[in-house]
Formats: structure tokens, C-alpha cells, sequence
């Protein structure tokens, strides 16, 4: 069964964010390396969402990366981000296995390309312990 999703709308993404350490870091090109991995684990979602599963894991991962930058530079509970996303995707029917999978993947994403911003790569790691560690978003 396709479940063919509408490219996102709304508030776009934000294309960078300053880091702990005050460097600009590039959310695009992270969302996008961790989108190509998640693609290549999850390629079901390819006919599952039509061509805007894409767009909207490149949308995500930006927001996510986002999210765990600024609970570390600002006042922003991250789990509170996270359990929203969660709900919002979890009553989509979308597997939240998947959303703690694709922490794990721009965690790694981020170790690779901004190896002295190991903060960030940790949070998005506690990020995905604390999705995966909930049965339901939902209750």
C-alpha cells in the first residue's frame, strides 16, 4: 500500500546552525549524507512516500540537527522536540524505530564531518536512546 506523502510546507528548515564551539555548521549537506544512508537501510520508504520521503527526511534531519545544537547553546528541551516529532510521525503510521535509526545515522553523519563538535554527535545519540526508549508517543 502507498502511502504518497506531500513534499513538506510550512516552516522550512533552517540551512545552518552555530555550534557549541562557534562554527557554522553545514544542516543541508549533514541531512543530506544521513538521508543517502537512510535510504540505502530503508529503501521500502522509497515506494512507501514517492519522491517526497526524501524531502521530508532532508527536512527532518535538519530540523533534528537544529533541535540538538540549540539544546546545547540555548534554553531548548530537546526530548520535548523529539517526543513532538514523535507523535506528529508516530500517528502517520510511520515506524519510530526508524526515527531513533535516523538519530544514530546523523549522529555518525556529524562525527565524520565535524569530528571536534563531539557534543552535538552525543546529544543526537541520547536523542535516539531516548526515542527508542518509548513504546508510544502517543499515550
Amino acid at each position: 500500500m502507498s502511502k504518497r506523502v506531500a513534499p513538506p510546507s510550512g516552516m522550512p528548515p533552517p540551512e545552518a546552525v552555530i555550534s557549541p564551539h562557534g562554527q557554522e555548521l553545514d544542516l543541508v549537506a549533514l541531512a543530506r549524507d544521513t538521508c543517502v544512508t537512510y535510504d540505502a537501510e530503508f529503501p521500502d520508504e522509497r515506494e512507501r512516500y514517492g519522491p517526497a520521503g526524501a524531502e521530508w527526511c532532508r527536512h527532518d534531519c535538519q530540523h533534528l540537527l537544529n533541535w540538538a545544537v540549540l539544546s546545547l547553546t540555548e534554553a531548548l528541551d530537546f526530548e520535548a522536540q523529539l517526543a513532538w516529532l514523535a507523535r506528529v510521525l508516530e500517528a502517520r503510521d510511520f515506524p519510530i524505530p526508524r526515527l531513533a535509526r535516523c538519530l544514530e545515522m546523523l549522529a555518525h553523519a556529524v562525527r565524520d564531518a565535524v569530528p571536534d563538535e563531539p557534543e552535538v554527535a552525543a546529544r543526537l545519540d541520547i536523542g535516539a536512546e531516548f526515542v527508542a526508549s518509548r513504546p508510544s508517543f502517543l499515550h
